[in-house]
């Protein structure tokens, strides 16, 4: 059975979009049609999509646009920092389109982005990576920034990784996520369901995020933005997510979320 979710009300989200537009800042949640916009907008949560709105890449599930970006705005951070203030948050998440046009694929944005926010607010940063094509060098200005928690989504299984991201790579995720692991902080991935997976795909990425260092693991459903993204193979039923998060324990995972409407960045999600 198909997730069902509330229309996002245009009462309760409101203010966070006027802010949002007032700082001219862009979110994951609008543009990736995330289903649980509603219940993160009126709970005064975002997750902040910077470099733009444009990616380089197309992956098959994925609703951003792509294209050719224009070049990382500088005053985005200062922004970025308006914007969580007035905001008053205390949990921020950062993301990012990929920015392959880039020589350094963003990652110096992104340690702005974080070291601004940091030094001006107490606030809790997770940042959410792209691979960065597995440049040591942005990895290590990404993770060594003042960001509390790293996070890179491994998306699906080895068998689906090429079809789903034609220009990702699991082994490269996976060492993304591995070279996180070496600094001290809580690393994150998360995976979503329905794609075509079997059960054995899915062990079998489980103990490969366990080797890398992983520590927190968020399971949810893919759901097809549109027509032009990949079809749904299955939805799963809530009583097979519990099944499944009982399996990625016994891999030693400290967190888990795993729920049909689990996303990496949701308000309800693992801190």
């Amino acid at each position: 059975m198909k997730p069902k979710v509330k229309a996002p009300s245009s009462e309760i989200t409101g203010h966070v979009i006027n802010i949002l537009k007032k700082y001219s800042l862009n979110t994951v949640c609008e543009e990736s049609l995330c289903p649980n916009i509603s219940e993160c907008f009126s709970m005064g949560h975002a997750t902040f999509l910077i470099l733009g709105k444009v990616c380089t890449r197309a992956c098959k599930f994925c609703h951003v646009a792509t294209g050719r970006p224009y070049p990382p705005d500088p005053s985005e951070p200062y922004r970025l920092f308006l914007a969580v203030k007035e905001l008053g948050l205390e949990y921020v998440v950062i993301t990012s389109v990929d920015r392959d046009d880039l020589q350094d694929y963003g990652a110096s944005h992104f340690k702005r982005c974080v070291d601004f926010l940091k030094s001006r607010l107490e606030v809790y940063v997770e940042v959410l990576t792209p691979d960065f094509m597995g440049d040591v060098n942005a990895l290590h200005t990404v993770a060594s920034s003042r960001a509390d928690i790293l996070s890179h989504n491994i998306e699906t299984v080895r068998r689906l990784h090429r079809l789903i991201r034609p220009k990702g790579d699991y082994d490269r995720s996976l060492e993304v996520l591995r070279f996180y692991s070496t600094y001290g902080k809580p690393v994150k991935s998360a995976i979503m369901l329905g794609l075509g997976e079997t059960r054995d795909d899915l062990l079998w990425t489980f103990e490969d995020l366990r080797k890398v260092g992983v520590e927190h693991l968020v399971i949810g459903q893919y759901l097809r933005p549109s027509y032009k993204q990949m079809p749904v193979v299955k939805h799963y039923m809530l009583e097979e997510f519990k099944e499944i998060e009982e399996c990625a324990r016994s891999f030693g995972f400290k967190e888990i979320f795993a729920h049909p409407l689990a996303r990496s960045s949701y308000v309800r999600g693992l801190k």
